[in-house]
């Protein structure tokens, strides 16, 4: 019999439990809140720089648990273990980033103009109370420092609410945040169902703020759910993605292919930043499909607790079979296989682990292309020209990244890239790269992929309250 109080997390690979949490009950979850509540009145008078040098600490507690946190990442979510350091160490930059621009971000700003004759006034920056995080699974440390970091320091108190598929990653937050001096409380975790993350947590009227990254449907169930507690509660949502590639004819081919299996592949695909589409131009569409294919191939896909596998398991049979069901349609509706998974006899139906898959003839009345896949299969379309290429980037529901791989010293080339850059509706353009983000530049989805800002000095500026202050000072004796 199976019991509710309890959240089982199977692993990926093995489909076997790897560990339990007992889900919090009501009482406790009141608990929880009001000791964050209680935890953000005194964190929020501790001074700024001395959250600064906490955080500064929890930085180096963080690194101490690199290995283990590795470990966590590779068995509850199945990434090869040879790919997860690489998680370790981009929290490790992206934190450092966030945290050194702090007390640049949260300083006052100066009297704005116009000046007026007798008149001070200035705009205090002051944290906003109990912030609620609600983490994916996928990138179960990177996803956090979008907004906690910034949280912690700027003086609010935080709920974690983790994947159940990884539990670990946000716990060893908790513990090394304490390790480097942050008061009790200041940072918890609430293990909890879906239904009552939605219908207890999220609505709370003690929850200032909601930062939830996921799927569409997940934000839109968390943005309805926060709209029945107080009003006007401020929730950013960091959803899904089909994010397009364009290859163009001057770019190097092969060069482009082995960049585009990795956007496509990284993770076994399940990034919401992941290339899912790729346009390609006619002249070079059939030498860019072979590069792409040749390289794929070259995945070790299997086990991912060997150092030699490279291709891990997707998270779970139901979503092997998700995406596997795209491409039969796919096919059915006239696209052609030119990779399919007979290339790796590891990946077989009813398991999680699923090949890399090509398919060309594509069009956007398949799903395939127009839908995220979160996984390791892409479409790959012939376009005739720039314009061509551009409507069909543009002709998605989804505005999140978007790539064009051009030749970087032929300046007709970035001038074509600069009008992509100024009229692909999304939130990051990339010249050559994908998949990737800089702390230092906000990170941001137009359309269904979300709203409200994370990164940079920006998000800052969703985790306080902006206080105006005029004091007149010519007042008669």
């Amino acid at each position: 019999m199976v019991d509710v109080n309890i959240q089982t997390t199977v692993s990926p690979y093995t489909q076997k439990p790897v560990c339990t949490r007992p889900l919090l009950s009501e009482s406790e979850l009141d608990t929880v809140i009001a000791e964050s509540v209680k935890a953000h009145k005194s964190w929020k008078k501790v001074p700024l720089e001395e959250r600064i040098a906490i955080a500064r600490k929890w930085l180096a507690e963080f690194e101490k648990i690199g290995d283990v946190a590795s470990e966590d990442i590779s068995i509850q979510m199945g990434r090869p273990i040879g790919s997860c350091g690489g998680e370790i160490r981009g929290t490790l930059w992206r934190a450092g980033h966030m945290i050194d621009i702090a007390a640049e971000a949260l300083a006052p700003l100066p009297q704005p103009k116009p000046e007026v004759e007798g008149v001070e006034k200035y705009i205090a920056k002051q944290p906003l109370g109990v912030v609620l995080v609600i983490s994916p699974w996928n990138y179960p440390h990177l996803c956090l420092v979008n907004a906690v970091v910034a949280a912690l320091i700027a003086g609010n108190s935080v709920i974690l609410k983790p994947a159940p598929q990884t539990p670990s990653p946000a716990e060893r937050w908790i513990s090394t945040w304490t390790s480097a001096g942050l008061p009790n409380n200041v940072i918890q975790v609430a293990h909890l169902s879906q239904d009552r993350t939605l219908s207890q947590l999220v609505p709370d009227p003690r929850i200032d703020f909601v930062s939830f990254t996921g799927s569409v449907a997940g934000g839109r169930a968390v943005q309805e759910a926060s709209n029945k507690g107080r009003a006007f509660k401020a929730v950013v949502l960091e959803l899904g993605g089909n994010d397009p590639a364009y290859v163009r004819a001057d770019v190097n081919v092969k060069w482009a292919a082995e960049q585009l299996v990795d956007g496509v592949t990284f993770n076994s695909g399940q990034s919401c930043a992941a290339v899912e589409r790729i346009y390609v131009h006619s002249s070079v569409f059939d030498e860019f499909v072979k590069e792409y294919v040749e390289e794929a191939k070259r995945h070790k896909l299997g086990d991912p607790s060997k150092p030699e596998t490279t291709l891990g398991p997707v998270v779970s049979v139901a979503s092997a079979a998700r995406i596997r069901k795209q491409v039969s349609d796919a096919v059915a509706s006239g696209a052609k296989v030119v990779l399919d998974e007979s290339s790796f006899p590891e990946a077989k139906e009813g398991t999680a682990l699923v090949g890399p898959v090509v398919l060309i003839d594509v069009n956007h009345g398949m799903e395939i292309m127009t839908e995220e896949t979160f996984g390791p299969a892409v479409g790959i379309m012939k376009v005739e020209n720039d314009e061509e290429a551009l409507t069909l980037m543009n002709d998605s529901i989804y505005g999140l990244t978007a790539s064009v791989w051009t030749n970087p010293t032929d300046q007709a080339s970035l001038n074509v890239f600069n009008q992509f850059a100024e009229e692909l509706e999304c939130g990051t353009v990339y010249l050559n790269k994908s998949d990737a983000l800089d702390p230092s530049l906000p990170w941001h989805g137009w359309k269904q992929s979300g709203r409200g800002v994370s990164l940079s000095s920006f998000v800052y500026d969703n985790l306080v309250h902006y206080k105006s202050v005029m004091k007149k000072v010519n007042v008669p004796k």
